[in-house]
């Protein structure tokens, strides 16, 4: 990726105009918070997001849920959308948005699921396929809370298509800031 939001390294301080920074002024300035489910990026969103000073200001939580029990018990996600769909998925990384959006009481929930590789892809499902879903809860009445998802491939291996999904979900709801 060549964006100014993409980095190599992620030990490395955000810049300025890195995605997490323009994020956490953006939800600061309209007093809304963040929640986040994670499946293969394993708390990288998480990590990503803590890593600008003050982000418990808008960041709530971020929850590694890696295995099916793991997002039917801690995310509401239905055993009837694992089955029908599988853990990587649309309707999966939909259901995780809005399952920690609502068990946070958060204005926004964010959800990855996907296939990091080496191994596990097939020919329906590659690896590298990730669904990054977006939740958000408007104002009571207003009939404006929706939930979305997703969808694409990423190249290279199994630490790159972790570190470009972690990014790409904070682009995602930056876009749906908008």
């Amino acid at each position: 990726m060549t964006d100014a939001d993409s980095t190599t390294d992620t030990t490395q301080p955000a810049s300025d105009d890195a995605v997490e920074r323009r994020l956490g002024r953006r939800l600061r300035e309209r007093e809304e918070t963040l929640a986040v489910a994670e499946s293969l990026t394993g708390g990288l969103v998480g990590s990503l997001l803590t890593d600008v000073p003050g982000s418990s200001d808008y960041f709530d939580r971020s929850v590694v849920a890696y295995s099916n029990d793991a997002k039917l018990d801690c995310l509401g996600v239905t055993r009837e959308s694992l089955d029908d769909h599988g853990a990587v998925s649309a309707p999966v990384a939909r259901e995780m948005a809005r399952g920690v959006r609502d068990d946070a009481e958060a204005t926004w929930g964010v959800s990855t699921t996907g296939i990091a590789g080496p191994s596990g892809g097939t020919d329906e499902k590659p690896v590298g396929l990730v669904f990054v879903g977006v939740a958000y809860a408007a104002p009571w009445g207003t009939g404006d809370s929706f939930v979305h998802a997703e969808r694409r491939v990423f190249d290279g291996d199994r630490w790159t298509v972790k570190r470009e999904s972690a990014r790409w979900a904070l682009r995602t709801l930056d876009a749906a800031l908008d």
